[in-house]
């Protein structure tokens, strides 16, 4: 028998169905005949014939026709909503997708899976696993560890054991001992009292990304989480069932208390969920509606879910990700503004960069040469200043490999901390089972992290700033040789003027999108057989610059191009 989870003005109802042949409209009188048997006042009608009312789908809000069958219209557990006429929304219900709402429409449940065992998992990994495009299991390793682990808790149980977390409160009444009867209560309150964020709720990639990070930190031993339990987060990650987790809350400090505790209420059943399935609803009823059951909380267990930095871990892996694909971008951006100001490669000369090895200025050059050297691929505007006067070029282009290479550096510093982060246990107290005991540290701390993501955002910072630079030497007639804001009948046109502006702030995209102007008052010259690829890609989307036309369209597809690292 078919059944659907129907909202009504702030409640959920399961409401089965004796009959494929239904109609929509037959379901949301149902579910209105079913919320007012609940109040005493009939919810204020006099009867469900009086109640006028359309349905909606929770995934994606889309408004159903009454007279559909629901055989046609609906799936097997499907969440709706019933809105009543007259109504406004109700304010406890969350919109199915705060944004993106075409990406969930498209997602497929993934075959591969990741073996995590909180000692390799890299920087791509996690950006996968948050995309959806693995399903997580755990190595026969971790998962002795975590029975060895466990075993350690049992006993301190067990034997009454005064330990902090365990059988203990927490922060200020640490020194305050719980009855063996009341350990799981604790557990639960604990996750219940630090659900204490606010904001807006990550999307479901950030979620997917937090969740996995914390698995694979439980899978590392040392938390004492039991692997019945651990085994059961897993299954929710990999039905996509995903709890309501603020953005705003975490402190660092104490690690990320609070977006975690919001992370393990879904998993106990409680607070909100998103699954693509049923988009948002009360956490028990997605898991329900994917056959799943909430977790129960053992003793430790609420603290093995919420004491660690992977708030902050996890969104300094997608910064880093999105850090290493926007340097590559850079250097080929940059590359494209050399060619349109017609300047020398001579600055990227292997010997130049030999003495001052460093490993990111190198590697930056290397690109370079391998973009405009002339003799693997010509380029006619290279070919047609070869006798030229100028004896160098300016900073913006000529110090790129210094620059752009500093900045790589960085990334590969930060990489470096985060990556470790991914694979460290983080949790209070430590349990070690080689050693029989816990032991309380400071692992939760998050300044490792924190402090490498301050380092990371000053280095993309200047690769925003030198391309803000060239994007003046573009704009500017006395050091481009081109026409004044890369526009004809200019003072009629204002061109990229404003542009220029908004780049001072903000987006590498408009340096593409101006360099790639500027190739237009150069044609019919071409540059070198990857940067016309490079111009191809952006004339995909935009097209060239004739008289003003309204611009920030043309500025979201090039930074589009950029975030699905097109250009590349």
């Amino acid at each position: 028998m078919p059944r659907y989870t129907v909202h009504v003005r702030g409640e959920w109802l399961a409401v089965p169905c004796r009959d494929w042949k239904l109609t929509i409209g037959w379901l949301g009188r149902e579910a209105v005949r079913r919320y007012m048997k609940n109040k005493p006042d009939n919810g204020g009608f006099a009867s469900v014939d009086e109640v006028r009312f359309l349905v909606r789908r929770c995934k994606g809000l889309g408004l159903l026709d009454n007279e559909d069958l629901l055989e046609v219209a609906l799936e097997d557990n499907e969440f709706v909503e019933v809105v009543i006429e007259g109504d406004v929304m109700s304010p406890d219900f969350i919109p199915s997708q705060p944004e993106g709402v075409f990406l969930y429409s498209k997602y497929r449940e993934p075959e591969k899976y990741i073996a995590l065992d909180g000692d390799s998992l890299s920087t791509e990994d996690l950006v996968s696993l948050g995309k959806g495009h693995y399903k997580i299991k755990l190595t026969s390793i971790a998962e002795k560890k975590v029975q060895q682990s466990r075993e350690v808790i049992d006993s301190i149980i067990k034997e009454k054991t005064v330990v902090y977390g365990i059988t203990t409160g927490f922060g200020k009444f640490a020194r305050t001992v719980i009855p063996i009867h009341k350990l799981q209560e604790l557990q639960v309150n604990l996750v219940r009292s630090h659900s204490s964020g606010v904001g807006k709720p990550l999307s479901p990639e950030r979620c997917r990304m937090l969740l996995a990070l914390r698995i694979n930190v439980l899978a590392k031993g040392y938390s004492g989480i039991s692997l019945e339990t651990l085994k059961q987060v897993i299954e929710i990650f990999n039905a996509s069932c995903l709890s309501y987790v603020p953005e705003k809350g975490t402190v660092g400090a104490s690690g990320d208390l609070a977006p975690l505790s919001h992370l393990a209420l879904g998993l106990i059943g409680e607070g909100k969920m998103w699954s693509p399935k049923s988009g948002w609803a009360d956490a028990k009823y997605v898991l329900e509606a994917h056959g799943l059951k909430p977790v129960v909380l053992k003793p430790k267990e609420g603290l093995a879910l919420i004491n660690g930095t992977q708030m902050i871990t996890s969104l300094g892996c997608e910064a880093v990700e999105r850090a290493i694909a926007i340097a590559r971008q850079a250097d080929i951006v940059a590359a494209l503004t050399l060619e349109v100001l017609k300047g020398t490669t001579k600055a990227f000369d292997t010997d130049i960069h030999a003495v001052r090895p460093h490993r990111g200025q190198i590697e930056v050059a290397f690109r370079f040469r391998s973009l405009l050297d002339s003799d693997h691929h010509p380029s006619e505007i290279a070919e047609s200043h070869r006798f030229c006067d100028r004896v160098q070029d300016a900073y913006t282009l000529r110090c790129c490999p210094q620059v752009h290479g500093v900045v790589n550096d960085t990334i590969a510093f930060v990489k470096d901390i985060i990556t470790t982060e991914l694979n460290s246990a983080t949790d209070n107290p430590m349990v070690f089972a080689s050693r029989g005991e816990t032991i309380s540290g400071g692992n939760f701390h998050g300044e490792y992290p924190a402090k490498a993501l301050d380092y990371l955002a000053i280095g993309i910072h200047e690769l925003a700033a030198i391309s803000e630079r060239r994007i003046e030497r573009l704009c500017n007639p006395s050091l481009s040789e081109l026409p004044a804001f890369l526009v004809a009948e200019g003072g009629l046109n204002s061109g990229f003027m404003i542009a220029h502006c908004t780049a001072a702030a903000l987006v590498l995209a408009i340096e593409l999108l101006a360099a790639c102007q500027g190739i237009e008052f150069l044609r019919p010259l071409k540059t070198t057989t990857p940067l016309e690829k490079v111009y191809d890609l952006v004339r995909s989307v935009v097209r060239p610059w004739i008289k003003d036309r309204v611009m920030a369209p043309d500025i979201e597809a090039a930074h589009r191009l950029l975030l699905e690292q097109k250009a590349s």
